[in-house]
């Protein structure tokens, strides 16, 4: 799980498929803040 720069507190994100060529993130218990993109890529590390 991905963690903040400045501490090591963990980001919480969910993703939501709205459609097959649409995602949805959001954070648990922020209704107000969410991020829709219509591409996403798969990080290698």
């Amino acid at each position: 799980m991905p963690v903040t720069a400045d501490t090591d507190e963990q980001i919480r994100l969910r993703v939501h498929a709205t459609s097959p060529d649409r995602s949805v993130f959001t954070e648990p218990d922020n209704s107000d803040g969410w991020i829709a993109t219509d591409l996403t890529v798969d990080v290698q590390r």
